[in-house]
């Protein structure tokens, strides 16, 4: 294999991973394909389609087996989130949502009590769990937050308010990042496990999105919620570094999506352009149909082998932030262009409710915004240029 970076990342999966792969395939074709336009219709958070798949253990993808999970790695989870989001790509989220920021903010960084009390929940899918950083104010500057945490003998109030939170409505288990001393800045943030049914925690507005629909968002309100300092997670100002490092690993999460997000959306171009007629013969047979599906195919391809290789990485305990930005930005501005000229192939019919393109072209826009938008990935890659 090619060397890249002075390391070799061995691209090719082994027995174990292409059994996940194939179980996950097969899960999405059978129990949900079929289900994608109801979810998306009604905005239903599908929590029959989470209980099965926490029943096969990926909720809990990176918890160790000895805590509920499954003890597996970022290659692993990047498979398993890609081959949702080939068939619907808010289930991808919510299951990317779930292991990656919740789930494994706690698994990386809590105490181990902490740990032994919310992940077997968190890791079966007993429980979902939500995540909560960005505020009404601040998103892609996010230390400017407003949401405070007070410690008042033993515990914190919590005051504030976070938005954009998937499965802020349905999670059980929330981790909320809060400013414990605003005279440190990024160094005076926490976080904190607060549970669902605290007095002082309430879920706000629930968002009317233009996709994603069936991965529920909304606002979660802490109006003198208090928190044991037991639910601390790590030590006071650790907080800010904390959710960087899950950000960063989130990044693998939406990289993983955006592929299988753009591989649905090949996929259906070439069964579409084989069968439609037009001018005597099949969509397929003109070049410049031709060159569209070898385009998409083409960055499809560069766009799995860099997620890929920052979930190795990862895996590797390497330094991701320029791997894992790197493949978030491609992979995301990849599926975009997949999307489009998908509606594109499909003319009129792209427009309509009937084919899964037009989905796709509306769940893609999310893809450059979370987890850090295009032009933050773009900053954090061109910071690590020129600091060398």
């Amino acid at each position: 294999m090619e060397e890249m970076s002075g390391a070799n990342f061995l691209l090719e999966l082994d027995e174990n991973q292409n059994a996940i792969k194939e179980t996950i395939r097969s899960f999405a074709e059978e129990k949900i394909k079929h289900r994608v336009m109801e979810f998306d219709e009604a905005q239903h958070f599908p929590a029959d389609i989470m209980e099965q798949l926490g029943g096969l253990g990926f909720l809990g993808i990176l918890v160790p087996e000895e805590l509920g999970g499954a003890g597996l790695g970022y290659v692993e989870y990047a498979l398993v989130v890609e081959e949702l989001a080939r068939i619907d790509p808010s289930i991808a989220l919510s299951v990317a949502a779930h292991n990656g920021l919740c789930t494994n903010h706690i698994n990386m960084f809590a105490r181990n009590e902490l740990k032994k009390k919310y992940l077997p929940e968190l890791a079966t899918g007993r429980k979902i769990g939500a995540w909560g950083l960005t505020e009404p104010g601040s998103g892609s500057d996010a230390a400017a937050m407003q949401t405070t945490a007070v410690k008042d003998g033993n515990e914190y109030i919590l005051n504030g308010t976070k938005a954009f939170i998937t499965h802020g409505g349905v999670g059980k288990i929330a981790v909320v990042l809060a400013v414990t001393d605003k005279s440190k800045g990024k160094k005076g943030i926490s976080a904190f496990v607060v549970e669902k049914g605290w007095n002082g925690f309430s879920v706000g507005k629930k968002e009317n999105k233009l996709g994603m629909r069936a991965s529920e968002t909304t606002q979660l309100i802490f109006e003198n919620c208090r928190v044991p300092e037991d639910n601390l997670i790590g030590k006071e100002g650790e907080g800010f570094t904390q959710a960087m490092k899950i950000l960063e690993g989130g990044r693998i999460s939406i990289a993983a999506l955006s592929v299988g997000l753009a591989q649905g959306c090949l996929e259906a171009c070439l069964s579409y352009t084989k069968e439609r007629k037009q001018f005597g013969k099949s969509l397929s047979e003109f070049q410049a149909i031709q060159f569209k599906l070898a385009d998409m195919a083409t960055e499809i391809e560069a766009a799995r082998i860099m997620t890929l290789r920052a979930a190795r990485m990862k895996d590797q305990g390497k330094n991701i932030l320029d791997s894992a930005a790197k493949a978030k930005l491609f992979a995301s501005e990849t599926a975009t262009r997949a999307a489009n000229e998908a509606v594109q192939i499909f003319g009129g019919y792209g427009f309509t409710k009937d084919y899964p393109v037009e989905k796709f072209y509306r769940d893609v826009k999310l893809l450059t915004i979370g987890e850090g938008t295009s032009e933050v990935q773009r900053l954090v890659i061109a910071r690590t240029l020129l600091s060398d």
